[in-house]
This record gives structure tokens, sequence and C-alpha cells, in this order.
């Protein structure tokens, strides 16, 4: 002990000296030399700085782990449910190394910034319950992120979610909304427990159990509460990550070993850049690139702020930093196209030469080459660049976040026979189609039309409605506790026991991949 209170002693004493040494201060990167994209603001003005700074990394362990056990501050919770969860894990030795492999980048960030709150470090290991430390993850109520935020609450804890960006995939920012949520739960409730709980269920199922046990004269503690399987289950779950983090042996358990410093760190960068490049830049994979900054939801990273910031690993900073410096050619290769009147999905494609399947997972759409697409899409900038135009940032952001059920074009064909003041152009108003399309269905030689001629029309009709996205809508503004309740409703109706009902949260929570 003597010995850390002097180690300790020296390390702060030391501290200002390894902050200075770490900050990089920012350079300034003019784009006049036509690096900047010259489709997007004005590249003979528009300037840049892109700069990194480390994390504090003041600590006295090696091993991250070791840290957190010394954080480890909230009451033990005794529950026939730990032993269920314990064992869980226990019997799948691969699914745990893969999920605490994905939180080496993550953990550490999420533990100083629990510690800066004087929150328990096991509140580090929810999203262990969560995600699985899975930043794609997406449950089927459309809870997202390593926190599992659905879009109403993210909304409002301050996490935007647009066609460019959903914040609830944002590891940085999502933290930052999961800690601010659980402290007003534990400042509304008192207990660890009770927070948790109402994190999982909502502070109205909590608030409504404490109360009806209150009226009936029974304790109000987490474990008296009648909440539903999930809600009882969810503490114990923790309970048990807790256990195996501190004694993995006795679950014949091998913990993969997390170095206690940072993993990443923020640069900033221009305002508009190809996640593809920036990955380039940096010297990382765009799978290392995409695991960090998951709230990106397109290829092209843009902002309609001067610059933006990325995550990176801190050894790829100075990479990053440098390369953008030298590079002096277009930073994104990405533009907007608005497709013609009737323009199908397949005909866009190979227009610019893309894929279909490109095309489309691009642009949030079904692979479907006979798609009617009314609205802006994105194409590369390098081919037919007459016929694209700069990103409209501002109106795409409005675009729907989720796949639409986009119209599904079908021919029809109608007779008309023309009458007095019928023309091509009223008629192909009425019709929705061109009077080129007219003329050329009936074979007419001049735009000259004779009373009583019948004309065969085809024009493309919609077999299906947006309704997906009325829905879609009406299910983002539902509370949390409305959905949590409901969705609790229909899984203790369905699931027989507690620790089956776990089973199956583990295998359908998440459609990403956790396994």
């Amino acid at each position: 002990m003597r010995f850390k209170k002097i180690l300790l002693w020296f390390t702060l004493s030391a501290s200002p000296l390894l902050a200075c040494a770490e900050y990089i201060e920012p350079a300034t990167v003019s784009d006049d030399n036509g690096s900047y994209d010259e489709s997007y603001g004005a590249p003979g003005t528009e300037s840049y700085s892109s700069g990194y700074q480390f994390e504090d990394s003041l600590t006295l362990q090696d091993s991250l782990w070791d840290r957190v056990r010394d954080g480890f501050n909230m009451p033990d919770i005794d529950s026939t449910y730990t032993n269920k969860h314990e064992q869980w894990y226990a019997s799948r030795p691969d699914y745990v190394s893969r999920m605490l492999e994905r939180s080496k980048k993550y953990l550490y960030h999420i533990v100083v910034e629990v510690e800066k709150r004087g929150m328990p470090t096991e509140i580090a290991l929810l999203p262990m319950i969560e995600s699985g430390f899975n930043p794609k993850a997406l449950s089927t109520s459309k809870a997202s992120g390593i926190w599992q935020f659905i879009p109403s609450t993210g909304k409002d804890f301050g996490l935007k979610q647009n066609y460019w960006k959903d914040s609830r995939k944002d590891v940085t920012a999502a933290t930052q909304a999961a800690l601010n949520y659980l402290q007003k739960l534990y400042t509304m409730f008192g207990a660890w427990d009770l927070a948790l709980a109402a994190y999982n269920a909502g502070e109205g199922t909590v608030a409504r159990a404490i109360e009806r046990n209150r009226q009936l004269g029974l304790p109000t503690d987490y474990q008296h509460l009648s909440l539903p399987d999930e809600t009882r289950n969810y503490v114990p779950k923790l309970q048990a990550i807790k256990n195996i983090i501190f004694r993995p042996e006795n679950y014949g358990l091998t913990l993969n070993e997390i170095p206690n410093k940072p993993y990443f760190t923020t640069v900033q960068a221009p305002n508009k850049i190809d996640a593809k490049l920036a990955a380039e830049l940096a010297g990382i994979s765009l799978e290392e690139f995409n695991a960090l900054n998951p709230s990106f939801t397109r290829p092209v990273l843009i902002t309609e702020n001067s610059y933006q910031k990325l995550l990176l690993p801190t050894w790829a900073a100075s990479n990053f930093t440098t390369n953008l410096n030298n590079y002096n050619r277009p930073l994104s290769n990405w533009h907007s196209y608005q497709p013609k009147r009737g323009e199908r999905l397949g005909a866009i494609a190979s227009q610019f030469g893309i894929s279909i399947y490109e095309l489309s997972a691009t642009n949030n759409l079904k692979p479907n080459r006979n798609l009617i697409v009314r609205r802006q899409l994105l194409v590369p900038a390098s081919v037919q660049s007459s016929l694209t135009r700069p990103i409209d940032v501002a109106a795409m952001a409005q675009l729907p976040i989720e796949m639409p059920v986009e119209r599904e074009s079908k021919s029809v064909s109608v007779s008309h026979k023309v009458k007095q003041g019928d023309t091509l152009a009223k008629l192909a108003k009425r019709y929705g189609i061109s009077s080129k399309q007219i003329m050329q269905q009936n074979h007419l030689k001049s735009k000259s039309l004779a009373v009583g001629q019948v004309l065969q029309l085809e024009k493309q009709e919609s077999s299906a409605s947006n309704s997906s996205q009325s829905r879609s809508s009406k299910t983002s503004v539902k509370s949390n506790h409305q959905k949590t309740s409901a969705s609790n409703k229909k899984q203790t109706s369905t699931q027989s026991s507690a620790h089956k009902k776990t089973t199956t949260t583990h295998s359908k929570k998440t459609k990403s991949t956790k396994h």
C-alpha cells in the first residue's frame, strides 16, 4: 500500500508534463491546392483543421479489468436468477470471448466516463447485457447501439437521428446519454438496482410497482417488486457478469486482456469525406473505421458544420493528420442525383456504372431494379458528372431513416377517346406520362390529335403504399414506458421460464451478429 501511495504521488506530480507531451497542436490545412472536394463549399476559400489529443490515461493498473474490479461499488444482489445467467455465459466461452473482444475498443472510454461521475464501475459493464458491446446492435423494438436507445428516448437525451447519422450508435455520445439517463434514474429511485430496472423497463413501470407495493404494505426494494420477467432478470444478469469479471476462473473462463489505456482518440476531419478514404488516410481497415464510427450511415461522411469529429485508434491519429495534409485529390466520390419522372433504380444504376446492390445499400433502398424512385440519390461523382449536383446536406437529412417501401411500378393500359379540347400536354398531365411517351406508344408523327381518335396509353401505377413509413413514424414516437410495457406483456405471455426468456433475449434481441 505504501508503495502504491508513493507511485501515485510521483504520477500525479508528473501528470502535467505527461499531458504536455501527449498534446499536439492542430495543424491548419488549406485546400487551395484543390484537396477539398470542388462540389461542396468554396474550394478556394474553405479551410479546416485537423488535430488530435489523447484522453487522460492516468492509472496505476496495467489491466483495465483490475481498474474495473477496484471500482465495483454496487451491493451484490442475492437472486436465484444470477446462477442461471452465470451458467449461461460459462457454457458459451466463445460468445463471451467475442463480446469481450468487441469491448476492447470502447470499455476504457466508458470506465473513464463512469469514474468521472463517481458511479460504480458495474455500470461500465451494462453494454454487455444490453448489446454484447455490438455498436450496430438493433433490437426488434428498434433499440440501437451498445446502450440500446429506442428512437424517442435517444432524442430525449440529445442523440441526433437523421439520414446521415444515428448518434445512438455513436459510442461517445451514447455513453454520455446513457450515463445521464442512469444518473437521473438513480436520483429518482435512490438505489442502483432500481435505477437499472427503470433503465430496462422505464421509470413509469418501476414507479407504479413501487406504489403498488407501498399500498399493500409490502417492501419496495427491487427484489420485492412485481416487475416484468425481463426486468426481474436484468439486474441478476449484470450481477452474473460482475461475478465472472471478478473471478473468471470460477466459471472456467479467461478474460481477453484489455490494456488500461485509451484505444481511440478524436480527430477533426473535413465536413465532407468518404469513409473509405478516411480509413485509408489513417492506415486502418474500413471495418476498423466503421467499428469506431458506426453512427455514420452513408459511405460519405458529411455535415453542415465546418468540420466533423471522427474516432480513430490512438496510433492512427497522426497518420490521418499527416496524410490528410498531404492529400491533394477530391475527398469524396459522391454527388446527388434527382431521378427523372418514372425512372427506375436499375436504369439509374446502369447509368452511373454502379451495381444495383451498391446503389440500393448506399441509398437505403430495396435492391429492386424496377423501383421508381422520386427522391434524391447518392451516386458516384466520377461518372456522368453533368447529371449530378452537389449534395444538399440539409435536404437529404430529411429523407426517411429506415428503409422505405418504395412504390413498385406496374404497367396499366388505358384507352382514351380524344374529345374536343384534348391536347397531348393535357393528356400527359392527366395520365402521369410525358407527351413524348404518348406519341411513341401510339406511333404519332405529330402532336395534332383528332376528335374521336382512340389512344392507347400505358402508365406506371404503384402497387405498394408507403404505409410502412407511417407505421415506423408512429412507433418512433411511443414512449419508452409504453413500448417496454407492451413488449413485456407479450413476453410474459409467451415465455414460460426466466432463463428461457433470457436465452431468447440473447439470441433474438439483436439482429446484428453478436456471436
